[in-house]
């Protein structure tokens, strides 16, 4: 149910209320797509910055493979001086490299989605 006070308040309309629905009526700025090429820019750099970080640890994790594959033999190495049942114990707590990548996917994939529906 409205009130007659609303419905009256909408029907009488002074001086000041007639010059801003005027002001407001105007017909819109033409800019000559101005203002798409804004829009463009900005989500153009927002995708910029989205996509800066994940690109650059790619190329970190690229750089540095060589290196651990070095440092991960030279364990290898390491484990004959160990004793076999330290070993073990230590080889079952690792995790398979398959379930690695797949953790690093995964993570990857909430990551994206998480920033896509931010926006």
């Amino acid at each position: 149910m409205t009130s007659k006070i609303i419905i009256m308040a909408e029907r009488i309309k002074d001086a000041e209320d007639r010059f801003l629905e005027s002001l407001f009526e105007s017909a819109p700025i033409a800019d000559d797509g101005f203002s798409q090429q804004i829009v463009r820019r900005v989500n153009r750099q927002l995708w910029v910055r989205r996509l800066t970080l994940p690109v650059a640890a790619l190329i970190g994790g690229l750089i540095a493979f060589k290196p651990l594959a070095g440092l991960l033999s030279v364990i290898g190495n390491m484990s004959t001086m160990i004793s076999f049942d330290a070993v073990g114990v230590a080889a079952n707590s690792i995790p398979q490299m398959q379930n690695v990548l797949l953790g690093a996917i995964l993570l990857g994939a909430a990551m994206l989605a998480a920033r896509i529906l931010e926006d």
